[in-house]
């Protein structure tokens, strides 16, 4: 299942690789067609390191499967030669074309020997007198001896049948059959292993990693895992030969083939500039259990530590940090503390976007964070005079304090238009309003308009006279309040009774007596005026009151 996963990675890899080839193909812009090509090359090393990974860690491919494995490996990778082996095949005459035994040997040096037998039938049909040498090296090339993925034969019986093979092929070369045609005479000797021939065939292999498989291949078919690592250096020193020291990509596929992992993850972080490759493959070898023994000093492991640098990276792109989230989510250790620090970084640009902030902090139970996201929220809806807005997300927050100070503002703004904005919001607030008392005052007293509407005088009377006793009306509203009394006053039915009427003549002494007489001094006229329309209807409906009570209980 492992190595299924990570064929799949290996899949993603490719895909991406291709859109970035035609994007180079397309590209008119030559720095962009450079740019697309050097990802191209860098996906390319990328997926070559992963398979070489998947093949010695993931699926640890035993003696003699492993030879199958790694020439698969150098087929897939190693491209070079296919626009050759094209050009030869597509045209008129193909063993007439120059470059036709190259293609024989690259066949040869990739293992694909009914390819170069196919190609060689050819040129053994348009030479007659060479028909007997062409058919011994076809019958040495169907003979070879390879490696079987079932378990049909053991790697002895592999190892004898190779043997008697090689031995043939030593006799046929001695004996001088190919002495009369050196491309056949160098193909022999390909065959026999011969160091100095395949090197000859360096430009057509063009990588040390080519040339170890290659050698393998015709000299060490039964090779054991841990024995790749003494024949990968040998290649590698032979092939470069001190002409020119190894790349970074040379130095990593080193460090697998001696079963390096760590140092294969090490000298990856160095190479790449994106975390990408070393936290996912990292992440499928922890999987595998085979990072188990390696913990960083600072307590986390290597794949949460990758991890962790990865999703940071994620966290800094304008839509990519919804992905961090996830992978943050996957480190036992020290995710949750990765996620609430970036997470009150991100810019919360748009409501939507604070949106899906607060859906992710509450899925998670990070209430400080919903706090924090909800006040800079309220607070932006507040600068921008979007009280319904602030109000909402002050009440998210479960901030009595600045749910206070915006229910004030609704109570100004009513004091100055005469009306509520955000009436749904009010209308709609049920146990939130209970968060302080002037958010309850503000969804209590937006039920008195409403009353008095309906006609429910004494409803609506009950509830003046509560906001104002309860004490949780603010003094700088009573007047308003008072104000608001007025009409019902006024009505013909006597709404109020004496002891209400008392306890609202109370409240208005309670008023005017709070002030000094500098503030009643630069109280203007109007207030003045209020303050005695008030008294006169407060005595005028406490005369009729009291006539009406006293009527009601002489009879």
């Amino acid at each position: 299942r492992l190595v299924q996963v990570s064929k799949n990675y290996r899949s993603v890899i490719r895909a991406c690789m291709e859109d970035m080839h035609q994007a180079a193909i397309s590209a008119r812009d030559p720095a962009l067609h450079s740019q697309y090509s050097t990802q191209v090359s860098i996906l390319s090393a990328i997926e070559l390191i992963w398979n070489l990974c998947e093949i010695l860690f993931i699926e640890a491919a035993a003696a003699g499967p492993l030879l199958l494995r790694l020439l698969d490996w150098v087929r897939l990778h190693v491209c070079d030669v296919d626009n050759m082996v094209r050009e030869v095949l597509s045209s008129e005459n193909p063993s007439k074309h120059k470059l036709f035994w190259n293609v024989v040997d690259v066949f040869v040096l990739q293992g694909r020997m009914d390819e170069a037998r196919h190609l060689l039938s050819k040129e053994a049909s348009a030479d007659p007198a060479s028909m007997n040498m062409y058919k011994i090296l076809d019958d040495l090339m169907k003979k070879m001896p390879v490696p079987s993925l079932s378990n049909t034969q053991t790697l002895t019986e592999m190892e004898l049948k190779w043997q008697h093979w090689h031995e043939e092929c030593q006799r046929y070369l001695q004996d001088g059959t190919f002495a009369s045609n050196s491309h056949m005479e160098s193909i022999c000797k390909i065959l026999l292993g011969d160091e100095d021939a395949i090197l000859q065939k360096k430009e057509l292999m063009t990588t040390w990693y080519h040339f170890l498989v290659t050698r393998l291949l015709y000299s060490h078919p039964t090779v054991k895992p841990m024995e790749l690592r003494f024949y990968a250096q040998a290649c590698m020193d032979l092939f470069l030969g001190g002409e020119s020291s190894p790349e970074p990509l040379d130095t990593i596929l080193m460090a697998a083939f001696e079963f390096e992992m760590h140092q294969v993850i090490k000298e990856c972080s160095i190479a790449l500039s994106n975390w990408w490759f070393v936290a996912h493959l990292t992440d499928l070898l922890d999987h595998c259990k085979l990072l188990q023994s390696h913990n960083l000093y600072f307590g986390s492991n290597m794949r949460e530590f990758l991890l962790l640098e990865y999703a940071s990276g994620l966290f800094s792109h304008h839509s990519l940090w919804q992905l961090g989230v996830d992978y943050f989510d996957h480190c036992p250790e020290y995710g949750r503390v990765y996620l609430e620090l970036h997470i009150e970084r991100i810019p919360l640009n748009t409501e939507q976007k604070a949106l899906k902030v607060l859906r992710i902090c509450e899925q998670r139970q990070m209430h400080e964070q919903v706090r924090s996201i909800c006040k800079i929220m309220a607070m932006k809806a507040l600068r921008n005079n979007r009280l319904g807005s602030a109000l909402s997300w002050s009440i998210r927050a479960k901030d009595a304090a600045f749910a206070t100070l915006i229910s004030d503002r609704f109570l100004k703004d009513y004091c100055e238009r005469g009306c509520f904005s955000d009436l749904d919001l009010i209308d709609n607030l049920g146990p939130a309003m209970l968060l302080s008392d002037r958010l309850t005052f503000l969804g209590k007293y937006r039920e008195f308009p409403r009353l008095y509407g309906e006609k429910r005088f004494s409803e609506a009377a009950k509830l003046l006279l509560m906001l104002m006793t309860a004490h949780i009306a603010p003094c700088s509203f009573w007047m308003t309040l008072l104000t608001d009394a007025l009409p019902l006053l006024e009505q013909k039915e006597v709404v109020f009774s004496a002891e209400q009427t008392y306890e609202l003549m109370r409240c208005l002494e309670d008023l005017t007596a709070g002030k000094s007489e500098k503030q009643k001094f630069q109280d203007d006229d109007a207030e003045a005026m209020k303050v005695e329309m008030l008294r006169l209807a407060l005595a005028r409906n406490l005369a009729r009151v009291i006539v009406k009570e006293g009527t009601l209980e002489g009879s």
